[in-house]
């Protein structure tokens, strides 16, 4: 039985974002992949445009069901999107990652947010407003072809996301969602960036934070994961594959 809690996140008033009195410049706006490679008047434009909004970590960055329809760039920091039931559930869907633009959805179809975002650790956000996000979606054939590959992208994570949270083992859950976050880095080795705390993968998991804790001493116990400061390595990548399927 897959098993769902309430993440801790305050239900208290926030005081509102912190608005930013720079202008963000070309050479961040440069960084996130979208926009890499557009024409220098094409970021200057967009450097007027963009505006940068600071939040702490567990501020709301977006609420689903907001009817605003901003583009929405991740500069700085890290945030999780979660969906939350109408019971009050809360399931983590993914991370985004600096460099990551979210909110693009509700830019195309003008439809309220289909998720919550919220800020998992310190960030900073380039908000770009709704009449420029289309105008630069649907005016430039190069970032609508990677936003078409972008969306395309998500729907296949978004698959195989749903399968995970199908498995009715918790153990393997977890081994799932981290075979899935793996990835290969310059150096050849197999790893985690930014590893999600244990809070944050049961999150993602649907199970508790104590039962992850539990699957994770596993993991490290026989070599198979190994921290490196904010990131983790996969040592035996074959290992923890087996793993998932025993728990199957």
């Amino acid at each position: 039985m897959v098993l769902s809690f309430k993440v801790r996140i305050s239900s208290h008033p926030l005081p509102p974002p912190r608005a930013q009195a720079e202008r963000v410049s070309v050479e961040v706006l440069s960084r996130v992949p979208l926009l890499a490679g557009l024409p220098l008047e094409t970021m200057v434009r967009l450097t007027d445009a963009v505006k940068p909004v600071r939040y702490s970590k567990r501020d709301f960055v977006i609420h689903k069901g907001d009817t605003d329809t901003d583009l929405l760039f991740l500069l700085e920091g890290r945030l999780l999107v979660v969906d939350i039931s109408p019971e009050g559930r809360q399931t983590g869907l993914n991370f985004i990652s600096p460099g990551d633009f979210f909110g693009e959805l509700a830019s195309i179809d003008g439809l309220p947010r289909s998720a919550t975002v919220v800020a998992a650790a310190p960030s900073l956000v380039g908000v770009l407003p709704k009449q420029a996000a289309r105008l630069l979606i649907f005016g430039n054939p190069t970032v609508a072809e990677r936003m078409l590959e972008h969306v395309a992208l998500k729907l296949r994570a978004a698959t195989e996301y749903r399968v995970l949270l199908g498995i009715p083992n918790a153990f393997c859950r977890v081994y799932s969602l981290l075979h899935m976050l793996a990835k290969p880095d310059p150096g050849k080795l197999i790893t985690i960036e930014n590893m999600p705390t244990h809070e944050q993968v049961g999150l993602m998991t649907n199970t508790s934070r104590e039962t992850v804790t539990r699957a994770l001493h596993v993991l490290y116990e026989q070599c198979i994961l190994e921290k490196d400061g904010r990131r983790a390595i996969v040592r035996k990548p074959d290992d923890l594959i087996q793993l998932m399927r025993e728990h199957q």
